[in-house]
Protein backbone atom coordinates (compact mmCIF):
# COMPACT_ATOMS: atom_id res chain seq x y z
CA UNK A 1 0.00 0.00 0.00
CA UNK A 2 2.10 2.67 -1.54
CA UNK A 3 -0.10 5.64 -0.63
CA UNK A 4 1.21 5.17 2.88
CA UNK A 5 4.53 6.67 1.18
CA UNK A 6 4.82 10.56 0.99
CA UNK A 7 4.08 11.28 -2.80
CA UNK A 8 0.78 9.85 -2.24
CA UNK A 9 -0.40 11.42 1.12
CA UNK A 10 1.24 14.73 -0.34
CA UNK A 11 -1.68 14.60 -2.87
CA UNK A 12 -4.64 13.70 -0.75
CA UNK A 13 -3.75 16.97 1.44
CA UNK A 14 -4.25 18.86 -2.04
CA UNK A 15 -8.19 18.78 -1.68
CA UNK A 16 -9.92 19.90 0.71
CA UNK A 17 -27.80 -17.44 7.13
CA UNK A 18 -27.91 -17.90 4.04
CA UNK A 19 -26.28 -21.51 3.20
CA UNK A 20 -24.37 -21.78 -0.38
CA UNK A 21 -26.14 -24.62 -2.13
CA UNK A 22 -22.77 -26.83 -3.52
CA UNK A 23 -22.01 -30.53 -3.10
CA UNK A 24 -19.74 -31.23 -0.15
CA UNK A 25 -17.11 -32.47 -2.77
CA UNK A 26 -16.20 -29.06 -4.04
CA UNK A 27 -13.28 -28.06 -1.77
CA UNK A 28 -11.92 -25.66 -4.57
CA UNK A 29 -14.89 -23.88 -3.77
CA UNK A 30 -14.98 -23.99 0.12
CA UNK A 31 -11.77 -23.27 -0.16
CA UNK A 32 -11.86 -19.84 -1.46
CA UNK A 33 -15.37 -19.05 0.08
CA UNK A 34 -14.99 -15.51 1.48
CA UNK A 35 -13.77 -15.22 5.16
CA UNK A 36 -15.87 -14.36 8.35
CA UNK A 37 -14.85 -11.23 10.31
CA UNK A 38 -12.32 -11.08 11.93
CA UNK A 39 -9.67 -9.97 8.79
CA UNK A 40 -6.54 -9.96 9.38
CA UNK A 41 -4.48 -8.37 7.03
CA UNK A 42 -0.94 -8.17 5.50
CA UNK A 43 0.37 -6.45 2.79
CA UNK A 44 3.89 -8.08 0.82
CA UNK A 45 5.75 -5.34 -1.56
CA UNK A 46 9.20 -5.51 -0.59
CA UNK A 47 11.73 -7.49 -1.42
CA UNK A 48 13.37 -10.49 1.01
CA UNK A 49 16.66 -11.64 0.91
CA UNK A 50 16.00 -15.79 1.06
CA UNK A 51 12.42 -15.25 0.42
CA UNK A 52 11.16 -17.17 -2.97
CA UNK A 53 7.34 -16.63 -2.88
CA UNK A 54 5.20 -15.70 0.30
CA UNK A 55 6.61 -16.58 3.45
CA UNK A 56 6.50 -19.50 5.23
CA UNK A 57 2.76 -19.87 7.24
CA UNK A 58 4.82 -19.89 10.54
CA UNK A 59 6.12 -16.24 9.85
CA UNK A 60 2.32 -14.96 9.29
CA UNK A 61 0.68 -16.91 12.28
CA UNK A 62 -2.36 -14.66 13.18
CA UNK A 63 -2.84 -13.14 10.08
CA UNK A 64 -5.39 -14.82 7.93
CA UNK A 65 -5.01 -12.81 4.29
CA UNK A 66 -1.90 -12.19 2.54
CA UNK A 67 -2.14 -9.47 -0.04
CA UNK A 68 0.38 -10.22 -2.98
CA UNK A 69 1.07 -6.15 -4.23
CA UNK A 70 1.17 -5.05 -6.87
CA UNK A 71 -0.85 -5.92 -10.25
CA UNK A 72 -0.55 -3.47 -12.17
CA UNK A 73 -2.28 -2.17 -15.57
CA UNK A 74 1.19 -2.86 -17.54
CA UNK A 75 1.34 -6.50 -15.71
CA UNK A 76 2.26 -8.25 -12.50
CA UNK A 77 5.09 -6.34 -9.98
CA UNK A 78 7.00 -6.83 -7.38
CA UNK A 79 5.55 -9.71 -5.04
CA UNK A 80 2.28 -10.10 -7.18
CA UNK A 81 5.16 -10.92 -10.13
CA UNK A 82 7.56 -12.81 -7.74
CA UNK A 83 4.18 -15.21 -7.02
CA UNK A 84 4.18 -15.71 -11.49
CA UNK A 85 7.56 -16.14 -11.85
CA UNK A 86 6.94 -19.69 -9.51
CA UNK A 87 6.47 -23.11 -11.57
CA UNK A 88 2.53 -24.21 -11.18
CA UNK A 89 3.53 -27.13 -8.75
CA UNK A 90 5.36 -24.64 -6.24
CA UNK A 91 2.48 -22.17 -6.51
CA UNK A 92 0.12 -24.97 -5.90
CA UNK A 93 2.16 -26.45 -3.07
CA UNK A 94 2.18 -22.93 -1.56
CA UNK A 95 -1.25 -22.27 -2.03
CA UNK A 96 -3.37 -25.55 -0.46
CA UNK A 97 -0.39 -24.64 2.64
CA UNK A 98 -1.79 -21.43 3.31
CA UNK A 99 -5.14 -22.10 2.62
CA UNK A 100 -5.14 -25.23 5.32
CA UNK A 101 -3.78 -22.66 7.59
CA UNK A 102 -6.67 -20.87 6.86
CA UNK A 103 -4.70 -17.37 5.15
CA UNK A 104 -6.34 -16.27 1.94
CA UNK A 105 -3.90 -15.41 -0.92
CA UNK A 106 -4.97 -12.46 -2.51
CA UNK A 107 -3.21 -9.90 -4.98
CA UNK A 108 -3.79 -5.87 -4.46
CA UNK A 109 -3.66 -4.21 -7.74
CA UNK A 110 -2.73 -0.49 -8.61
CA UNK A 111 -1.12 1.67 -5.55
CA UNK A 112 0.69 4.45 -6.07
CA UNK A 113 1.83 3.30 -9.49
CA UNK A 114 -1.22 3.61 -11.56
CA UNK A 115 -3.82 6.13 -11.70
CA UNK A 116 -6.16 4.62 -13.73
CA UNK A 117 -9.16 7.24 -14.33
CA UNK A 118 -7.14 9.67 -14.93
CA UNK A 119 -4.57 8.09 -17.40
CA UNK A 120 -7.58 7.36 -19.52
CA UNK A 121 -7.95 3.06 -18.64
CA UNK A 122 -11.37 1.89 -19.45
CA UNK A 123 -12.36 -0.03 -16.31
CA UNK A 124 -14.29 -2.89 -18.08
CA UNK A 125 -10.77 -3.69 -20.09
CA UNK A 126 -8.95 -3.37 -16.62
CA UNK A 127 -11.23 -5.32 -14.10
CA UNK A 128 -11.86 -8.37 -16.94
CA UNK A 129 -7.64 -8.42 -17.41
CA UNK A 130 -7.07 -8.35 -13.81
CA UNK A 131 -10.15 -10.99 -13.04
CA UNK A 132 -8.20 -13.00 -15.40
CA UNK A 133 -5.15 -12.83 -13.90
CA UNK A 134 -6.49 -13.92 -10.63
CA UNK A 135 -8.44 -17.15 -12.13
CA UNK A 136 -4.96 -17.80 -13.65
CA UNK A 137 -2.88 -17.97 -11.41
CA UNK A 138 -5.60 -19.33 -8.72
CA UNK A 139 -5.78 -16.34 -6.02
CA UNK A 140 -8.43 -16.62 -3.38
CA UNK A 141 -9.25 -12.85 -4.37
CA UNK A 142 -8.11 -9.07 -5.15
CA UNK A 143 -7.77 -6.10 -3.11
CA UNK A 144 -8.15 -2.71 -4.68
CA UNK A 145 -5.77 -0.09 -3.80
CA UNK A 146 -6.77 2.66 -5.82
CA UNK A 147 -4.38 5.71 -5.34
CA UNK A 148 -5.71 8.05 -8.26
CA UNK A 149 -5.43 11.29 -5.80
CA UNK A 150 -5.80 13.35 -8.95
CA UNK A 151 -9.45 12.07 -9.85
CA UNK A 152 -10.79 11.63 -6.39
CA UNK A 153 -10.05 15.34 -5.55
CA UNK A 154 -11.31 16.71 -8.70
CA UNK A 155 -14.79 16.05 -7.05
CA UNK A 156 -16.26 15.52 -10.52
CA UNK A 157 -17.66 12.04 -10.25
CA UNK A 158 -15.23 10.36 -12.44
CA UNK A 159 -12.70 8.16 -9.62
CA UNK A 160 -16.45 7.14 -8.47
CA UNK A 161 -18.31 6.40 -11.91
CA UNK A 162 -14.72 4.60 -12.24
CA UNK A 163 -14.70 2.43 -9.48
CA UNK A 164 -18.11 1.70 -10.09
CA UNK A 165 -18.15 -0.18 -13.08
CA UNK A 166 -14.93 -1.70 -12.27
CA UNK A 167 -15.98 -3.04 -9.43
CA UNK A 168 -19.77 -4.42 -10.91
CA UNK A 169 -17.25 -6.17 -13.82
CA UNK A 170 -14.74 -7.29 -11.51
CA UNK A 171 -17.17 -9.35 -9.21
CA UNK A 172 -18.86 -10.79 -12.16
CA UNK A 173 -15.97 -12.96 -12.96
CA UNK A 174 -15.43 -13.06 -9.31
CA UNK A 175 -18.47 -14.24 -7.45
CA UNK A 176 -19.11 -13.10 -4.37
CA UNK A 177 -18.85 -15.82 -1.86
CA UNK A 178 -16.04 -17.59 -3.80
CA UNK A 179 -13.37 -14.62 -4.02
CA UNK A 180 -12.26 -12.18 -2.24
CA UNK A 181 -12.94 -8.55 -3.28
CA UNK A 182 -11.95 -5.80 -1.13
CA UNK A 183 -10.67 -2.13 -1.62
CA UNK A 184 -8.19 -0.31 0.58
CA UNK A 185 -9.43 3.62 0.57
CA UNK A 186 -7.72 6.34 2.59
CA UNK A 187 -9.87 7.89 5.62
CA UNK A 188 -10.07 10.99 4.18
CA UNK A 189 -11.83 9.39 1.36
CA UNK A 190 -14.89 9.30 3.35
CA UNK A 191 -15.10 12.97 4.76
CA UNK A 192 -18.55 14.84 3.60
CA UNK A 193 -16.41 17.41 2.20
CA UNK A 194 -15.98 15.89 -0.71
CA UNK A 195 -18.87 17.04 -2.69
CA UNK A 196 -19.05 14.13 -5.51
CA UNK A 197 -19.02 11.54 -2.32
CA UNK A 198 -15.79 10.05 -2.77
CA UNK A 199 -16.34 6.51 -1.04
CA UNK A 200 -19.44 6.98 0.82
CA UNK A 201 -20.56 7.54 -2.92
CA UNK A 202 -18.66 4.25 -4.46
CA UNK A 203 -20.07 2.23 -0.99
CA UNK A 204 -23.62 3.48 -1.84
CA UNK A 205 -23.22 2.32 -5.72
CA UNK A 206 -21.39 -1.24 -4.79
CA UNK A 207 -20.62 -1.80 -1.49
CA UNK A 208 -22.75 -4.88 -1.72
CA UNK A 209 -20.11 -6.27 -3.76
CA UNK A 210 -17.05 -5.54 -1.74
CA UNK A 211 -16.33 -7.91 0.75
CA UNK A 212 -14.61 -4.85 3.59
CA UNK A 213 -12.94 -1.92 3.23
CA UNK A 214 -8.98 -1.70 4.66
CA UNK A 215 -9.37 1.58 5.17
CA UNK A 216 -6.40 3.28 6.03
CA UNK A 217 -5.02 6.86 7.93
CA UNK A 218 -3.62 9.84 6.46
CA UNK A 219 -2.46 13.21 8.47
CA UNK A 220 0.09 14.57 9.96
CA UNK A 221 -1.37 13.85 13.99
CA UNK A 222 -4.70 12.70 12.92
CA UNK A 223 -5.32 8.87 14.07
CA UNK A 224 -2.95 8.49 16.29
CA UNK A 225 -5.09 8.27 19.25
CA UNK A 226 -7.42 6.11 20.09
CA UNK A 227 -10.09 8.89 20.11
CA UNK A 228 -8.80 9.79 16.63
CA UNK A 229 -9.04 6.77 14.87
CA UNK A 230 -12.20 5.59 16.43
CA UNK A 231 -14.97 8.15 17.77
CA UNK A 232 -13.55 11.92 16.16
CA UNK A 233 -11.68 12.46 13.99
CA UNK A 234 -9.99 16.16 13.26
CA UNK A 235 -11.54 19.02 11.36
CA UNK A 236 -8.82 18.83 8.63
CA UNK A 237 -10.62 15.57 7.80
CA UNK A 238 -14.11 15.29 9.51
CA UNK A 239 -16.14 12.38 10.08
CA UNK A 240 -13.71 9.58 9.27
CA UNK A 241 -12.85 8.43 12.54
CA UNK A 242 -13.93 4.98 12.74
CA UNK A 243 -17.56 4.98 14.06
CA UNK A 244 -18.41 7.64 12.14
CA UNK A 245 -17.53 5.98 8.58
CA UNK A 246 -19.83 3.36 10.36
CA UNK A 247 -21.95 6.17 11.24
CA UNK A 248 -22.46 7.67 7.59
CA UNK A 249 -23.71 4.30 6.14
CA UNK A 250 -20.86 2.05 5.42
CA UNK A 251 -21.55 -1.43 7.41
CA UNK A 252 -19.10 -1.55 10.26
CA UNK A 253 -18.33 -4.84 10.17
CA UNK A 254 -16.96 -4.01 7.11
CA UNK A 255 -14.37 -1.48 8.21
CA UNK A 256 -10.64 -3.10 8.88
CA UNK A 257 -8.51 -0.64 10.61
CA UNK A 258 -5.48 0.00 8.75
CA UNK A 259 -1.87 1.05 9.77
CA UNK A 260 1.68 1.07 9.00
CA UNK A 261 3.38 -1.54 10.62
CA UNK A 262 6.89 1.14 11.73
CA UNK A 263 7.85 4.78 11.35
CA UNK A 264 9.62 4.30 8.40
CA UNK A 265 6.41 2.39 6.26
CA UNK A 266 4.67 6.08 6.53
CA UNK A 267 5.43 9.29 7.47
CA UNK A 268 2.37 9.72 9.53
CA UNK A 269 -0.18 7.51 10.92
CA UNK A 270 1.56 5.18 13.03
CA UNK A 271 0.74 3.14 16.33
CA UNK A 272 2.71 1.34 18.75
CA UNK A 273 1.38 -2.25 19.10
CA UNK A 274 0.42 -1.29 22.54
CA UNK A 275 -1.21 1.53 22.03
CA UNK A 276 -2.79 -0.13 18.69
CA UNK A 277 -4.20 -2.83 21.08
CA UNK A 278 -5.76 -1.17 23.18
CA UNK A 279 -7.89 1.15 20.81
CA UNK A 280 -9.17 -2.38 18.75
CA UNK A 281 -10.03 -3.51 22.22
CA UNK A 282 -11.60 -0.77 22.90
CA UNK A 283 -13.91 -0.52 19.40
CA UNK A 284 -14.28 -4.10 19.95
CA UNK A 285 -15.81 -3.46 23.33
CA UNK A 286 -18.74 -1.16 21.57
CA UNK A 287 -19.63 -3.60 18.57
CA UNK A 288 -16.86 -4.05 16.34
CA UNK A 289 -15.06 -7.02 14.88
CA UNK A 290 -13.82 -6.36 11.44
CA UNK A 291 -10.13 -6.65 12.21
CA UNK A 292 -6.42 -5.34 11.06
CA UNK A 293 -5.04 -4.43 8.34
CA UNK A 294 -1.30 -3.25 8.27
CA UNK A 295 1.61 -2.47 5.60
CA UNK A 296 3.92 -4.08 5.33
CA UNK A 297 5.70 -7.74 5.62
CA UNK A 298 8.39 -8.18 6.81
CA UNK A 299 8.24 -5.14 8.88
CA UNK A 300 5.19 -6.51 10.19
CA UNK A 301 4.87 -10.44 10.49
CA UNK A 302 3.55 -12.80 13.36
CA UNK A 303 4.56 -11.01 16.37
CA UNK A 304 3.62 -7.63 15.73
CA UNK A 305 -0.01 -8.88 14.30
CA UNK A 306 -0.03 -11.06 17.92
CA UNK A 307 0.49 -7.86 20.00
CA UNK A 308 -2.04 -5.98 18.31
CA UNK A 309 -4.66 -8.79 18.51
CA UNK A 310 -3.95 -9.41 22.15
CA UNK A 311 -6.70 -8.19 23.97
CA UNK A 312 -9.48 -7.83 21.71
CA UNK A 313 -8.64 -11.33 19.80
CA UNK A 314 -6.28 -13.87 21.41
CA UNK A 315 -5.34 -16.46 19.73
Amino acid sequence: MVSFMLSSLLSVFAAIGGVLSIPLMDTALSARATPAAPHFVIYSDKWVSGETGPPAVSEITGYNVFALSFWLISGPADQAEEWVLLDNATRASIKSTYNNAGISLIVSAFGSSDAPTSEGYDPTTVANNLAAFVLEYDLDGVDIDYEDFNAMNAMNGSAETWLTTFTQVLRASLPQGQYILTHAPVAPWFAPTYTSGAYLTVNKNVGSLIDWYNFYNQGTTEYTTCSGLLTNSSSTWPDTALFQIAAAGVSLDKLVIGKPATTADANNGYMNTTLLAQCVDTAYQQGWDAGVMVWEFPDAAASWIQAVRSLAFPE
